[in-house]
């Protein structure tokens, strides 16, 4: 199975502020730079419980039918969210991974902060889009923390849009 990241950060590499607050990204993800695109190719979103509470305070849910996996050692409460496939799962980013392929997943989208990390970390990101916005933050919830190890990236493509968004795509070598 493969696993991919598509996230939006500050150009000082915030994906959030402390609160969790993402004000700062532009509103209704911007111009179109290739989401849509993204989330057509994959089969399930695995999100943490931070960012899964985050995108229920929306006014809308924002992956219509898609399969949604929140990772949380809790459970969780998605009784709001009408029409959803969401999965509760708990477990290392290996035993996650198993569990999708073997439910058939071939294309994962890995979204939040601490969620992304881990899978780095486990090395089981093979893709990462990076859209930087024009703006600097000064402090918040980074989108890579420390690693054990150093991450080698190759540039696949680095796209510039009108706003000021600069998107860039690499390959995870390991």
């Amino acid at each position: 199975m493969r696993a991919s990241v598509f996230v939006g950060t500050s150009l000082d590499g915030f994906i959030a502020r402390r609160n969790g607050d993402f004000d700062f990204l532009p509103e209704g993800g911007g111009e179109p730079h290739g989401y849509d695109e993204f989330m057509a190719s994959v089969d399930v979103l695995v999100i943490g419980r931070n960012t899964f509470e985050k995108v229920l305070t929306f006014e809308e849910w924002p992956y219509a039918d898609k399969r949604v996996v929140v990772l949380s050692s809790r459970a969780i409460d998605a009784s709001n969210v009408r029409g959803a496939a969401i999965e509760h799962m708990s477990g290392s980013p290996a035993v996650i991974t198993d569990r999708l392929a073997a439910s058939g997943a071939s294309h994962a989208y890995v979204d939040g902060g601490i969620t992304v990390q881990r899978f780095l970390r486990a090395r089981l990101i093979q893709r990462l889009i990076v859209t930087r916005v024009p703006v600097l933050i000064g402090e918040g919830i980074p989108l890579f923390g420390s690693l054990p190890h150093d991450v080698r990236l190759r540039h696949i493509h680095t796209k510039t849009y009108p706003s000021g968004l600069v998107k860039s795509e690499y390959e995870v070598l390991g």
